[in-house]
């Protein structure tokens, strides 16, 4: 018997997602198809294909799609995305990144420009009608947000309506100047569902019950949510005297002291926007109660680091993971089934649970 996850539209009348959807292993396959594959991901920043002939192969979302790809830049300094799996017999064709005029696989020797156009292929002579389009690396789509990257295997919408909201309202943030700092990036497994950490993360309301040294900084009483279409805003207001945004005054927020802007992006991106840059954070679905979340930073002006509601981001993050392992554990009781939304403070998980159980359709 097919079932189907529904979340009433009125907030005040929905419960939440069921116990069971985040523990059953066919909702987590499901998931990968129907809302993965079409979703926007994030892939590196455009430092790793800088120059003509730099090619830079990676995994889009280990653990989950674990699809082979790879960015190229050819000689006319175009980026490309391609697969990166040989059109002959499913080798992978980039073993890792470097400069290279062209790819070449080695295991038969079939080679390809680096727009991923078939070239050559030994002891091919006698084959009919060889080459062929089939013969090409299939290029994915992908998007730019400034200098960062993001990869879809089949967009189930434009990455320009997805990330507009961002742009209209944070588009005057130096996005080229942004650097990435690998000594502040890391990766946390945490022991729940992907899901579940989206859940925590979309809502504000356990930050004075959680995160003592974050509820110090901000102003609660003034946190907002914001919803889009596809992605939506939590408006992280200074409790005044720590850093916030110098903003211009073509902003909305201009005079408001604003300390972070923490977008999420469906189904699992989060842009965290601080006074010191931007820190990128992906939840990557290893297994139906298994996660790693990357914490990816980008620093503008170090000045300001290690100041206000962008500090301590390794503590929030343990003080979450401990929540969310919680309720992990707890959604597997026999006495629990769902909740109730709080319309003043999960209007952002309850936005999340509807887009995902209308991607996921029938199961």
């Amino acid at each position: 018997m097919p079932r189907r996850i529904t979340i009433d539209p009125d907030i005040a009348e929905a419960a939440t997602l069921p116990a069971w959807a985040y523990r059953d292993p066919e909702v987590f396959r499901a998931s990968i198809e129907r809302v993965f594959a079409p979703s926007w991901q994030f892939v590196a920043d455009d430092e790793v294909v800088r120059v003509p002939g730099q090619v830079y192969p990676f995994t889009l979302l280990e653990g989950c799609l674990d699809e082979p790809l790879v960015l190229t830049r050819d000689t006319g300094d175009r980026v490309h995305c391609l697969s990166n799996v040989c059109t002959h017999r499913g080798t992978l064709v980039c073993e890792g990144p470097g400069n290279e005029r062209f790819l070449r696989c080695r295991y038969h020797g079939r080679r390809f420009a680096l727009d991923g156009s078939f070239q050559s292929m030994p002891e091919f002579e006698c084959v009919k009608n060889f080459p062929s389009p089939r013969d090409n690396l299939a290029g994915v789509p992908f998007a730019r947000l400034g200098k960062l990257l993001f990869a879809s295997l089949r967009p189930g919408v434009a990455f320009d309506e997805v990330i507009k909201p961002v742009l209209d309202r944070v588009g005057w943030l130096p996005f080229d100047r942004f650097v990435h700092d690998p000594a502040r990036s890391r990766d946390y497994l945490v022991k729940a569902n992907w899901a579940l950490y989206c859940d925590n993360y979309l809502e504000g309301f356990h930050i004075p019950f959680v995160h003592a040294s974050l509820n110090a900084v901000l102003d609660y009483s003034q946190y907002k949510i914001e919803l889009f279409d596809w992605c939506n805003l939590q408006l992280g207001v200074g409790a005044g005297g720590d850093e916030v945004f110098d903003l211009p005054r073509s902003s909305p927020d201009f005079g408001t002291p604003v300390a972070a802007y923490y977008y999420w992006v469906f189904p699992n991106t989060m842009l965290n926007f601080y006074p010191w840059g931007l820190s990128v954070n992906v939840v990557r679905p290893l297994g139906v109660d298994r996660t790693r979340v990357s914490f990816i930073t980008y620093v503008c002006d170090e000045s300001k680091l290690d100041r206000g509601a962008g500090s301590g981001l390794d503590r929030v993050e343990r003080e979450d993971e401990a929540v969310v392992e919680a309720v992990q554990r707890g959604v597997r009781s026999r006495f629990y089934e769902s909740g109730r939304y709080s319309p003043t403070r999960e209007s952002g998980v309850h936005h999340f649970h509807r887009l995902l159980a209308h991607a996921l359709g029938e199961f």
